[in-house]
């Protein structure tokens, strides 16, 4: 994939975010490089953590209190980190919140190398029992104020993480819990697909941006002719609050976790905690409805603009990404 494609101007735009690495990495990731490429009007900072954890959390707070950042985005042992910087808004990627049982269990004690190059010019560190405890002290206060900040956290969990389990933990004291395909580390197309959709919906809060509501029914109709939907979904969600619904026969409310599955494992982030259940599309308060059967319950009766997918004029998602482009998000 090219990334300079995906660059997002003016997401963040003015604004400053903190990039707190993982395990055994450093400011130098290249994540961190995507993110500036992907957010070029943002400003990321990113520091070398000290190995100590007591020093990170010292230095973590002294860059917030310094730098003061609209947003922290912390990854696995960084995002354990993060869930402590109470007050600002931030995406907890991963996060080892059992970081001393994670590396025992996958790594055990000894001498390791960094990953990425460090300021400081250090190349290895060692694990010990010690550091261990330190860990352990530092994980243990996580979750103190986290009845404050309920709305100003997310954790984005990758479902073929195999290092990492802490999705239930999180969501004992978060709402905001979104889980994502793809793995433990980072890649571009987890930053592109996956993180991406969750920094807008904070940098929309953060500047009280209220986007036109589009809503897609999801019909068998819309299923059989999917093979587009994913891409549609992720290019009007950047200009639209894109909500799918579908319609359940009351007497079998068990398919309603069919279709939570399949929006989470076909459409993925930009849907999260956005699909509804609703057999009366007439009910439905929005600007514009993507209906394969607008004649079925209600949806001529949309006060919004109908765009009746299969038609002649949007007989595919790309006919309907060209309208919408001509619309220029309004």
């Amino acid at each position: 994939m090219e990334l300079y494609e995906y660059a997002r101007p003016g997401l963040m735009a003015g604004k400053k975010i903190l990039y707190v690495h993982g395990f055994a990495s450093s400011g130098q990731t290249g994540s961190v490089k995507t993110l500036r490429l992907l957010l070029p009007d943002a400003t990321v900072i990113a520091p070398d953590l000290p190995v100590e954890p007591e020093e990170a959390m010292g230095l973590l707070r002294s860059v917030v209190s310094s730098e003061k950042p609209d947003l922290v985005i912390g990854t696995s042992m960084g995002a354990m980190y993060s869930e402590m910087l109470y007050g600002i808004d931030r995406v907890l990627v991963n996060p080892a919140f059992q970081l001393a049982d994670t590396l025992l269990r996958n790594n055990g004690l000894g001498r390791r190398e960094f990953h990425n190059p460090r300021s400081d010019g250090e190349t290895s560190f060692l694990v010990t029992k010690t550091l261990l405890d330190h860990f352990r002290e530092v994980s243990s206060h996580c979750f103190g104020r986290a009845s404050e900040d309920s709305t100003r956290v997310y954790g984005l969990f990758g479902i073929r993480d195999n290092l990492v389990h802490t999705f239930d933990l999180f969501r004992e004291h978060y709402p905001q819990a979104i889980r994502f395909d793809g793995e433990h580390h980072l890649n571009d197309s987890v930053m592109v697909h996956s993180l991406l959709p969750v920094i807008q919906r904070i940098d929309d809060r953060q500047n009280g941006v209220s986007r036109p509501m589009l809503f897609i029914s999801l019909s068998d109709r819309l299923v059989n002719h999917s093979s587009g939907m994913p891409k549609a979904v992720e290019i009007l969600s950047q200009n639209y609050e894109t909500h799918i619904f579908s319609g359940v026969d009351y007497n079998f409310p068990e398919k309603c976790a069919d279709v939570f599955a399949w929006c989470e494992s076909n459409l993925g982030v930009p849907v999260w905690n956005r699909v509804e259940i609703c057999n009366h599309k007439n009910l439905l308060l929005g600007d514009f409805l993507i209906d394969a059967e607008p004649e079925v319950n209600g949806g001529q009766e949309f006060m919004g603009t109908v765009i009746h997918f299969g038609s002649d004029t949007f007989k595919t998602w790309e006919d309907i990404l060209t309208f919408f482009s001509r619309l220029c998000g309004q």
